[in-house]
């Protein structure tokens, strides 16, 4: 049992590169436990582990007397004697006795074995822990081997990983066995080990992936201001040049754009617009709304209030698909941005829209109306206005504001 315990600890030591000492105390510890079970508290003793040799030495100490009343802490001169008495021990004197790890007794043994057994588990829980501990925040790469209805389980250096629905790219696609990139978001202790959740939606995983991809981040020339994301959907980032030289958002787009797609490509096509940051937060809440055209922007720094001034035409360009464009914007930039619409003159308009195209918006019986009245595209009913349009019979107020409603917002479409 000797040799098979402390092998069996000085593979830990190999393996998971544990401090040799610590493992040594452990055994110490154990081992003392034991002697103190078998000659009670009060027992005097040395435990002594070589890892190398995997040999552990009990040694006992007990006080030679005349009359022995604790067989525990004292022992005759008689029984030393019958022991051997090389050193011609005499009464007053200490004798040190090897002790026999068998002479512990089988449920002593067995008790070690398994004290032993609790003790590598967790020891092997806390190093997980630990491990992963120091990994918060990087990216690990693992494979996928269980796919279930609210999470992914990940294996990475044989360590289970779990990838929460929450923490997934919305529509992202997984299969088994497939090989995955994720950062370490949090470790916890739980009942049968550490659990570690990772994460491809956190704002993190994308800061790591630029500083993969881009050498200027990892070098720290360009650096990452702030970042707002929806996962799977878009994401703005913003980035500052420490190096005049080098235009920040250029090389985050690299070359033809190489260096941005591979990141896409690896967010499951989720779109990404580099914004240059800027100390003055008019500035920068125009380039983070870019590239909708602004015509004016009043803030109010202690509300962190911006209000947007913008022609029609711009409104749905600075809100975006579902508003996650305006959303992100103001993440970015911190502060809640309000917009004013400004009617455009349609004479600024830059292309004329013909009716057969919005046909469908129109309605049929609407389109043939203004057709066979001469009206052919948007700017000649809108050239027309409301009272031109009041001598069409079939047409009322509430129905001629509609159709000039139809086309305005037909031409914000188009930008």
């Amino acid at each position: 049992m000797n040799y098979d315990i402390v092998e069996s600890f000085a593979q830990m030591v190999r393996e998971k590169g544990i401090d040799r000492d610590v493992l040594g105390g452990i055994l110490e510890e154990i081992f003392g436990i034991l002697v103190k079970k078998k000659f009670g508290e009060e027992a005097k003793f040395d435990v002594v582990v070589n890892m190398d040799r995997g040999d552990i030495e009990i040694f006992l100490e007990r006080e030679i007397v005349d009359v022995v009343e604790d067989p525990n802490t004292q022992i005759s001169l008689e029984e030393v004697n019958k022991k051997g008495n090389e050193d011609d021990l005499e009464v007053g004197e200490d004798f040190v006795e090897k002790i026999e790890l068998a002479s512990l007794g089988r449920r002593l043994v067995v008790l070690a074995k398994q004290s032993l057994n609790q003790k590598i588990r967790e020891l092997e829980k806390e190093i997980i822990y630990n491990e992963y501990n120091e990994l918060l925040g990087e990216i690990v790469v693992g494979d996928i081997y269980q796919i279930r209805k609210n999470d992914i389980l990940v294996n990475h250096n044989k360590n289970e990983l779990v990838l929460p629905r929450n923490e997934q790219i919305p529509f992202e696609k997984y299969k088994k066995g497939e090989t995955i990139r994720a950062i370490v978001k949090e470790v916890r202790k739980g009942n049968s080990g550490p659990v570690i959740v990772i994460s491809r939606s956190d704002n993190m995983f994308l800061r790591r992936l630029f500083e993969i991809e881009i050498p200027e981040i990892y070098d720290g020339i360009i650096e990452i201001k702030s970042i707002a994301r929806e996962p799977g959907e878009r994401a703005k980032i913003a980035v500052e040049s420490q190096d005049s030289r080098i235009d920040a958002v250029g090389a985050c787009v690299g070359m033809k754009g190489v260096r941005i797609h591979a990141i896409v490509r690896e967010l499951n096509n989720e779109n990404i617009d580099v914004v240059s940051y800027s100390d003055d937060p008019i500035i920068f809440i125009q380039k983070s709304l870019a590239p909708a055209k602004l015509k004016k922007i009043e803030l109010d720094e202690d509300e962190k209030k911006a209000i947007v001034t913008a022609d029609s035409d711009q409104v749905s360009l600075i809100v975006g698909r579902n508003g996650v464009n305006i959303r992100l914007a103001m993440r970015l930039t911190g502060y809640e941005i309000e917009i004013l619409r400004e009617e455009k003159p349609f004479e600024e308009y830059e292309e004329d829209i013909e009716l057969i195209d919005i046909k469908e918006e129109l309605g049929a019986e609407v389109y043939e109306i203004l057709i066979n009245h001469r009206y052919d595209t948007a700017i000649e009913v809108l050239t027309a206005g409301p009272e031109k349009l009041k001598e069409i019979e079939e047409f009322d107020e509430a129905k001629i504001e509609e159709i000039l409603e139809i086309i305005k917002s037909q031409f914000e479409e188009e930008e």
